[in-house]
């Protein structure tokens, strides 16, 4: 099956203030991936191209990279997931960007399963909380979205141990 999964966020600021806030993922000071509730995203060799690494259970390596621009991960875990995510920054006006994270891939049968059932839930939150972090960054508020009732029931069953930034 055909999985395409597109999370968007206007941030009111010129793309060379997101861009240099992106420049940080992965990294010891990542403003961008909420690490503090969440697997960390980590690479071996730093965050360049064929460098490979993940967050939990999923793993990555990075295919594509135009700094400022995007990035693209293909997936090497979980087993059955065919494609990549990625994170494009597009210029809207010169005080705003649209910033983008999209998954696009196969999965059959039983990864199939797992990313309807579980994975989706989960992969919606922290990317809700990875672009609540990035907003928050650039204003005096504190977006926290509030997850669903079956978010808390799956973070409550699956709890990976936490790794630092």
């Amino acid at each position: 099956m055909k999985v395409i999964n597109i999370k968007k966020r206007i941030i009111h600021q010129p793309k060379e203030e997101v861009a240099a806030l992106i420049s940080t993922l992965a990294t010891k000071n990542d403003l961008v991936w909420p690490y503090e509730s969440w697997p960390a995203m980590r690479f071996k060799d730093g965050l360049k191209l064929g460098s490979k690494g993940g967050h939990g259970i999923v793993r990555y390596a990075v295919e594509e990279f135009d700094p400022g621009n995007y990035i693209k991960f293909r997936f090497s875990k979980p087993d059955g997931f065919l494609g990549f995510h990625e994170f494009i920054l597009t210029e809207i006006s010169p005080e705003k960007t649209e910033l983008c994270h999209a998954i696009r891939m196969d999965a059959s049968g039983i990864p199939y399963l797992k990313w309807i059932l579980a994975i989706r839930w989960l992969h919606e939150a922290l990317l809700t909380d990875a672009l609540d972090k990035v907003e928050n960054h650039f204003t005096k508020s504190n977006n926290k979205t509030e997850y669903n009732a079956w978010v808390k029931f799956l973070r409550s069953q699956f709890k990976p141990p936490k790794a630092k930034a």
